[in-house]
């Protein structure tokens, strides 16, 4: 089998679990995944589902999204979004309504700056102060 361009998604998790000092067969056990199958991901032979990515982050205890950037799946500027909204998401001390508001307010900002994925543009204003 030849190499499918996710060598590095491979060492990643390789990494990602020598940090968590798990061996292949525990973190295999605990995103249910088969032992050959994670090894094969690790040595980049296999390229994994987003769904098999996020059981692997879950097992790990890192962010989904870390991992769909290392496979390609997610560009480095949807892995930021993702990791606010998460933020914006996951706090306890703002109520449900107050977290929908700010994800308004930052969905807002990123249109009125020509940051979302629907426009192309860049902010005409880059640089500089801003009026008023």
């Amino acid at each position: 089998m030849g190499s499918l361009n996710v060598g590095n998604l491979g060492e990643y998790l390789r990494e990602q679990r020598r940090n968590a000092q798990l061996t292949l067969r525990q973190l295999a056990d605990a995103a249910g995944v088969s032992n050959p199958y994670l090894s094969q991901i690790e040595r980049g032979l296999r390229k994994p589902s987003a769904e098999i990515l996020q059981q692997l982050a879950k097992a790990l205890r890192i962010s989904a999204e870390t991992l769909y950037v290392q496979a390609g799946i997610l560009d480095e500027r949807s892995r930021e979004e993702a990791e606010v909204r998460s933020a914006i998401l996951s706090d306890p001390s703002i109520t449900e309504r107050q977290k929908q508001i700010l994800l308004e307010i930052y969905d807002s900002f990123r249109r009125e700056n020509g940051s979302s994925r629907t426009s192309g543009t860049k902010d005409d204003n880059n640089g500089s102060k801003p009026s008023g």
